[in-house]
Formats: C-alpha cells, sequence, structure tokens
C-alpha cells in the first residue's frame, strides 16, 4: 500500500513539473514574439529618422517614434486620406486661430514630405494616393532653413 502511496507522490510531481515547464515555454514564446515587434518597430523609426534628416529635418529620438508609430504606422495607416482625416488635417494647416478668425495657410511643402516620409516607411502600398492628395495642395517654402 505504501508504494501505491508512493507513485501518486510521484505522478503529481511530475504534473507540476509539466505544468511549470509548458508555462515557461508559452512565456518565451510571447517575450520572443514581443521582442521582434519591438525590434522592427526601432528598425522602421530608425529608418524614418533617417529619411527625414535627409530631407532636412532635425533628428528625433528613434524611441518616442517606434512608440507613437509602432510596427504598422498606428493612426497614420489606418485609411490616411480618408473624408476624416483630411479634414482634420486641413484643419490643423490653418492659422491656429479660433471661430470666425481661423484662416487656412500655405504649408511648406516639406511638411507634407515629411507626412509622405510617414506613410512610405509604414504603408507604402498606401503612398500614391497620398501623394495624390498632397499634390492638389497649394504650397510655398515657407520655412527658413
Amino acid at each position: 500500500m505504501s508504494r501505491t502511496l508512493m507513485g501518486s507522490q510521484h505522478r503529481w510531481i511530475y504534473v507540476g513539473a509539466i505544468v511549470v515547464l509548458v508555462g515557461l515555454v508559452v512565456t518565451a514564446l510571447l517575450t520572443f514574439t514581443q521582442q521582434k515587434a519591438t525590434n522592427e518597430a526601432h528598425r522602421k523609426a530608425n529608418q524614418l529618422n533617417e529619411a527625414l534628416v535627409a530631407r532636412g529635418f532635425a533628428s528625433r529620438d528613434a524611441g518616442n517614434i517606434a512608440d507613437t508609430l509602432g510596427t504598422d504606422g498606428g493612426a497614420v495607416c489606418k485609411d490616411p486620406v480618408s473624408a476624416l482625416k483630411q479634414g482634420l488635417w486641413l484643419v490643423q494647416l490653418a492659422n491656429g486661430a479660433g471661430g470666425p478668425g481661423m484662416r487656412p495657410v500655405i504649408v511648406d511643402k516639406k511638411v507634407l514630405e515629411a507626412g509622405a516620409e510617414v506613410v512610405k516607411v509604414y504603408c507604402p502600398e498606401k503612398l500614391d494616393e497620398y501623394q495624390r492628395k498632397i499634390n492638389d495642395l497649394k504650397t510655398s517654402d515657407v520655412i527658413n532653413d
């Protein structure tokens, strides 16, 4: 009788060890997947930062870019030329006054090109449509280098 009791105790040890090992494997897989996504986000952020610097913009913290845009561009790539986004975007290209004093402004082409760089890095399949939308806007060289 003591032999079956001992066998039962060992079985619980084996079951416990298997449960712990399965838990460790699941944790390792989740950690690997998250690390892969983090590496991809930083790679794209560095690529965007380099493209912006090449266009004359100041260098930005790639960590902040990665946190904001992730691996898929976040809100930027979710239908970047929709009517709502275009309307919000055009409101941001205004003089900053509120109410009846609000007026559109002629924006510098460099600002629009920066947006195109984001689309090019994070959702290149939408770049042509985005480019058509920004080509319709009146621009000028208003940023002093």
